[in-house]
């Protein structure tokens, strides 16, 4: 999985909940100061090349939309990141967040549900 700029992201983020579009489309959803549409294009036509996003031509108007998921792009860089920066350790990530974060006793809670409601699937699909 390719790992997108900050820009690449965000116009990304903006196709998605667009699901397609023509720049001019995208331009509007930055707010203002919107960036360039010079600028905007140059970063789609990066997207094109990585095979992140693809268009349909109209004349000599491209209409953009997204190749991937947001689903698809997120697992893929929680991933890379789990791998990269946790060994491949779900208990480091844990471990790092209950550490680094204040977590309310609330949100702690609800956490282990969801860590229980994953484990009693995971015995039920044995």
């Amino acid at each position: 999985m390719v790992t997108l700029t900050k820009a690449e992201e965000k116009i990304m983020q903006i196709l998605w909940d667009l699901d397609k579009g023509f720049i001019k489309d995208i331009q509007q959803e930055f707010p203002d100061p919107q960036p360039p549409y010079n600028s905007i294009s140059t970063i789609v036509r990066v997207l094109v090349k990585k095979e992140i996003v693809g268009f349909h031509t109209f004349g000599n108007s491209h209409q953009y939309y997204p190749l991937i998921t947001r689903e698809d792009y997120r697992k893929g860089q929680l991933n890379r990141l789990v791998k990269d920066y946790f060994s491949n350790s779900f208990k480091q990530v844990v471990n790092f967040f209950s550490e680094n974060t204040d977590l309310s006793f609330d949100e702690v809670d609800e956490v282990m549900k969801m860590l229980e409601e994953i484990k009693r699937n995971k015995k039920s699909n044995k």
